[in-house]
């Protein structure tokens, strides 16, 4: 089934309300047999163009996921992923920023570990948390050492918008396509996932007190969400709402999203000159010896 994912995909310059987009759409898959050969199917055809995007050695491919708790990031990352070659894909994931990285700008820590050409790269959050979780608790700016006359300028989270797709922007031009997922889970499927890692043990370690304390910010979050999705989806790197409150659905959708990203691309393999082709041909005569 071909999935629609245009119908998942922010437009430039339009404004988001989460509360009318969903979280729960029709499956694109009959069964659970056939979400494993629709999901295998896109990690096949991922795997062969990752090796194409190596070869070529023009692009590099930055999938960003950003998400509320328990949205299923981890997930998605390990299942949609799980056929790419580990030498062509890097993992990051991004928590609270270190004493060495506060002494640096918002970007800084993130822009390091962008993927070289010929990779992907993937953001387990990312340089969004600065215009989302900051956003919800703004005395976290305190400790980030900004001049006065930044963190009290009134366009304060505007030049953050804009210095995000500024950098954007700028990779755009240099080679690296940017795709990023928004996992757009419900508060009522949140509950139901705390609770199953209540109750498993094996799942204990993934739910803290802290974790109940940000529910409370649960309006303030999504706000924030539409604010920055509105603020940065462009044509260039576009913002994707998946609804993930059922997880499989959200894997295909990712998925094909990607296949169809690597796909534009118009990737080759690299052409041998007739130089090159002589040279060749020299070789295997000598091997052949």
């Amino acid at each position: 089934m071909k999935i629609p994912t245009k119908e998942f995909r922010v437009r430039e310059g339009g404004r988001v309300n989460l509360r009318k987009l969903p979280t729960k759409v029709k499956p694109f898959y009959a069964s659970a047999d056939d979400y494993q050969k629709l999901l295998a199917a896109h990690v096949r055809e991922m795997s062969e163009r990752q090796e194409l995007l190596y070869a070529d050695n023009r692009h590099s491919l930055l999938l960003i996921f950003q998400a509320m708790d328990a949205a299923g990031k981890d997930g998605a990352i390990k299942h949609v992923m799980s056929g790419v070659n580990p030498q062509g894909c890097q993992v990051f994931s991004f928590k609270h920023p270190s004493a060495e990285e506060l002494q640096h700008d918002f970007l800084w820590r993130t822009t390091r570990n962008l993927p070289e050409r010929g990779r992907i790269g993937i953001f387990n959050r990312s340089y969004y948390e600065e215009v989302l979780i900051v956003k919800v608790h703004p005395e976290i700016l305190q400790g980030q050492g900004l001049p006065a006359e930044t963190t009290g300028d009134k366009k304060f989270w505007e030049k953050r918008y804009r210095s995000i797709t500024d950098l954007e922007k700028h990779l755009h031009r240099n080679g690296t396509r940017i795709l990023k997922f928004f996992l757009h889970l419900s508060k009522e499927e949140q509950r139901r996932r705390f609770l199953r890692r209540l109750d498993d043990p094996a799942r204990n370690w993934k739910f803290s007190q802290f974790d109940l304390v940000e529910r409370g910010f649960w309006k303030e979050y999504r706000q924030a969400y539409e604010d920055c999705l509105t603020a940065t989806s462009t044509e260039a790197s576009p913002w994707f709402v998946v609804p993930a409150d059922d997880k499989l659905n959200a894997r295909l959708i990712i998925s094909q999203v990607v296949c169809e990203a690597l796909k534009e691309l118009k990737l080759e393999y690299p052409k041998a000159g007739q130089a090159r082709l002589k040279e060749l041909q020299g070789l295997k005569r000598r091997l052949a010896k």
